[in-house]
């Protein structure tokens, strides 16, 4: 498919890698520094959408720089201009929301390093795309790096083919415990009344079940949610066949208020889990948030995370199905 747009200017950016072919992300800029403004933007895209979304796919992320996206209204200007169904969050980050569509993205401290994951991935439905607006870049650190998921299967296979079809065949069981109440003080810190909407047991039961969790009610007045059998890879429509990584065991592994077993209980091997955890890291891209850059992942193709940050840092969010 070709690139190029009579509307945008292909660019580069630092930390910018070729996978495969594909150029994560792929940096779209202003035609012309007199075409920079909002307006001439939602207008591009507007006249561009199917293009935008098949360029969306073959390269797996895209970001747009250089225009003058000031706030959280624009930014949301920008996502109704595709009209992709929004979709509610659901899991334990704690986000605020800002503007319509937008939400803050995770509000835990800035000092923690939040492991790569694809978005909402123990659930049942996950997003297809994942939009970031940075309003304020921070002064050192916090990149928003990305992984190209099939990269980490095919590695994974090469180190551990038979633990990866084990594993596969027999499915995957996370379980999270969460307070009642919001805890900002962690990256994993929503309360159970603010993740499903409601402080009455019964509705949360409900609730839960339908996105594919089971709820254990601790005496604390917290709850430990368990989601199984999960899958360690998937692949999805019009992404080349590739076998994406689409798990998040790294993450919640033998964590303090997490964990990640086969769906049996079986433990994971703490081998296989480093492992995957420095491959995931060898094969990640990141580049140096600006003010007013928009990113937009395939949340089928790519993991994401966040490097450690100096303050002030501000990353708003959306997510589309």
């Amino acid at each position: 498919m070709e690139i190029s747009c009579k509307d945008f200017k292909v660019g580069r950016c630092e930390g910018q890698k070729v996978v495969d072919g594909e150029t994560i992300p792929l940096v779209l800029q202003p035609l012309q520094p007199n075409k920079s403004d909002t307006k001439s933007l939602l207008s591009a895209l507007m006249q561009n959408k199917d293009w935008f979304e098949q360029v969306l796919i073959r390269n797996s992320a895209v970001l747009l720089r250089g225009f003058d996206v000031k706030n959280a209204e624009d930014f949301n200007d920008i996502i109704e201009a595709f009209g992709w169904d929004e979709m509610r969050y659901t899991g334990a980050v704690v986000r605020t929301h800002v503007y319509k569509r937008v939400w803050t993205a995770n509000e835990g401290p800035l000092s923690e390093f939040i492991h790569f994951h694809h978005e909402m991935v123990v659930i049942k439905e996950s997003p297809e795309k994942v939009m970031f607006f940075c309003e304020i870049p921070p002064p050192e650190g916090g990149q928003t790096p990305l992984v190209p998921s099939f990269r980490v299967t095919e590695r994974m296979l090469e180190e551990f083919p038979e633990a990866v079809e084990e594993f596969e065949a027999k499915g995957l069981k996370y379980t999270i415990t969460a307070l009642s109440t919001n805890d900002t003080s962690s990256i994993r810190g929503k309360g159970w009344e603010d993740a499903l909407g409601t402080s009455d047991k019964a509705e949360a039961e409900r609730r839960a079940k339908a996105v594919g969790m089971d709820l254990e009610w601790l005496p604390s007045g917290g709850v430990k949610t368990t989601m199984a059998p999960r899958a360690l890879t998937k692949v999805f429509d019009g992404r080349k066949g590739r076998r994406m990584w689409f798990n998040t065991v790294v993450g919640l592994h033998g964590k303090e208020t997490s964990s990640a077993t086969l769906a049996d209980g079986t433990e994971i091997p703490e081998t296989f889990v480093k492992r995957c955890e420095q491959i995931i890291e060898e094969e990640s891209i990141q580049f140096k948030w600006e003010k007013g850059d928009v990113l937009f992942l395939d949340n089928m193709a790519v993991l994401h995370g966040r490097r450690t940050s100096l303050p002030p840092r501000k990353v708003l969010v959306a997510i589309c199905k």
